[in-house]
């Protein structure tokens, strides 16, 4: 593949997003050039064949796709540096919360294609969820980003208004799930189990009730049901979680994450 992807500001979603294109087999290390200010901390990326550089003019000149990845407190500032070096046949991808399409066309002008794209940090092994959005101008697009990211886990077309709320469902919902396994393990940890031992088997359980609800398309409720009986240790452990509020905080989570990625940009 030909492809070269130019990756600006690559910190850890951006090697992630490398590592899970590469073990696609689809991609190779020299498709990819990475820039940081600190290139020291790309070194491993470097030793593997990727092209590693702090010139963000340079990377995006030999690039097809421009993938952003910068904070977005940062983003005005690289957008203004590179935006007279781009052309119409490369496409501009933006993994950068809160900023949208329009933003972006700002500084870059109206011809340069731009699709936002909001996976997570799973991309590195493949399971990322993504989700893609973009304006009507560039409909045409999504195809080639959709095969992009099908490479490295599930991926979901939706309106650009709904980016930021997919920002806290799907890129920070992978720390508050890691949260939930870790509370599970120190729970197994009290009751009887080293931890490390916990710690696997709390992980284990949470990726096979995933993997119940995506085999059998299911509703969460509907696999609880079968694990609980009348008068049984799982309803007495769910009605206390319940009581404690459980299900409450972890939507409050969601939702404050929701709001905080909505003034990300706004902020700067």
């Amino acid at each position: 593949m030909k492809t070269k992807i130019a990756i600006i500001g690559a910190g850890n979603l951006g090697t992630s997003l490398v590592k899970g294109l590469v073990d696609s087999g689809e991609y190779q290390s020299s498709n990819f050039i990475l820039t940081r200010r600190n290139t020291a901390k790309l070194a491993s990326e470097k030793e593997q064949g990727v092209t590693v550089t702090a010139n963000n003019k340079e990377a995006v000149i030999s690039a097809n796709v421009i993938v952003l990845t910068v904070l977005p407190q940062k983003i005005d500032t690289v957008l203004k540096e590179i935006s007279g070096q781009l052309n119409d046949n490369q496409l501009v991808i933006s993994l950068v919360s809160g900023v949208k399409v329009n933003d972006i066309q700002n500084t870059l002008g109206q011809e340069i294609p731009i699709v936002r794209a909001m996976p997570n940090t799973a991309i590195a092994i493949r399971e990322s969820m993504t989700c893609i959005a973009t304006t009507s101008q560039w409909k045409d697009k999504m195809e080639e980003v959709k095969e992009i990211f099908e490479l490295v886990g599930e991926t979901v077309v939706i309106n650009e208004e709904q980016m930021t709320s997919a920002t806290a469902l799907c890129a920070c919902g992978i720390a508050f799930f890691l949260r939930a396994i870790r509370a599970a393990s120190q729970g197994g940890n009290e009751i009887d189990f080293h931890s490390n031992e916990a710690l696997k088997m709390a992980a284990q359980t949470a990726k096979g009730a995933a993997s119940l609800l995506i085999a059998n398309q299911s509703h969460p409720e509907d696999e609880i049901d079968k694990v609980t009986s009348p008068k049984g240790c799982t309803i007495a452990g769910l009605n206390e979680m319940e009581h404690n509020g459980f299900s409450s905080s972890f939507i409050k989570g969601i939702t404050v994450s929701a709001k905080q990625a909505k003034g990300l940009y706004s902020e700067n």
